[in-house]
């Protein structure tokens, strides 16, 4: 898969994408990098850690997070994605769920559109992937968790995201999957579908697995936000083993490293 200027191995590697906040709210890190100057710094961070991809997101999408407007939204992402593709060779995705916010950023540089309601929030979004090209992540997302078969229900459900991309002429190479760890799941729902992550293998996508400090982590280790690092580790250690071609995550270098332990681990040795 080519994503920007860059060819991403997807059999070989799990691939970090770097969480960039440019928010006052979001869950984890609202506020601390909401202007252009503190979040440059911190993608640079990023990138001297070994981030793959940098995701953009200028709305929280946290539980109960208030909607801002497109214009809001975009006047918050725009100057970020066109400052990350100036001063660096890195992909960049849109973490978005609008089209208008889509497009805008795509016009500046982005890469990728991460959209966590997986086409099916704006019907104008799967149209405009494919007119530009870009890769997209479609994340598994629903508005209640009244499910009669989780793991059916959810399948279903990727299966219509899929079709939608597909029914506007996304190409296969376009698309990954995102199963939506804390979206539209209860606690057991999300520590079984992390746990069921071989299940996505029959869609004939890569897999993104985002957990980072989410409340699943928070809920079985009683523990803040801020104190969910080891806990995000473990699940990106997970992800690897079952197979996912990327992790998004905030802390890059530690789940690097944790990824690299378990990619030396997993190869077939001879002694």
């Amino acid at each position: 898969m080519r994503i920007g200027g860059k060819e991403f191995d997807l059999k070989k590697n799990t691939y970090i994408m770097g969480i960039l906040n440019v928010t006052p709210d979001s869950f984890s890190d609202g506020g601390r990098y909401d202007g252009l100057d503190r979040a440059i710094e911190h993608a640079k961070q990023m990138i001297q850690e070994g981030v793959d991809i940098i995701d953009v997101g200028g709305e929280s999408t946290r539980p109960g997070h208030v909607q801002i407007t497109e214009e809001e939204e975009i006047a918050r992402v725009v100057p970020v994605i066109k400052k990350l593709k100036e001063e660096f060779d890195i992909p960049v995705s849109i973490d978005t769920y609008k089209s208008a916010v889509a497009a805008a950023a795509i016009e500046a540089g982005a890469d990728l559109v991460n959209d966590i309601w997986g086409l099916k929030y704006d019907p104008e979004m799967a149209g405009l992937i494919a007119r530009t090209g870009v890769a997209c992540c479609l994340m598994h997302n629903r508005e209640n968790t009244d499910y009669q078969n989780f793991l059916a229900d959810f399948m279903d459900d990727m299966k219509e995201c899929v079709k939608i991309a597909k029914d506007a002429g996304i190409a296969d190479d376009r698309i990954i999957l995102d199963p939506g760890v804390g979206f539209g799941k209860t606690y057991e729902m999300n520590l079984e579908i992390i746990d069921k992550l071989e299940i996505m293998k029959e869609l004939g996508y890569p897999v993104l697995l985002g957990t980072s400090r989410k409340s699943v982590i928070g809920l079985t280790l009683d523990l803040p936000v801020e104190e969910r690092e080891e806990g995000t580790m473990v699940t990106t250690v997970y992800g690897v083993q079952k197979g996912c071609a990327f992790v998004r995550v905030h802390d890059v270098e530690k789940n690097k490293r944790a990824i690299r332990m378990t990619r030396a681990l997993m190869r077939e040795h001879e002694v």
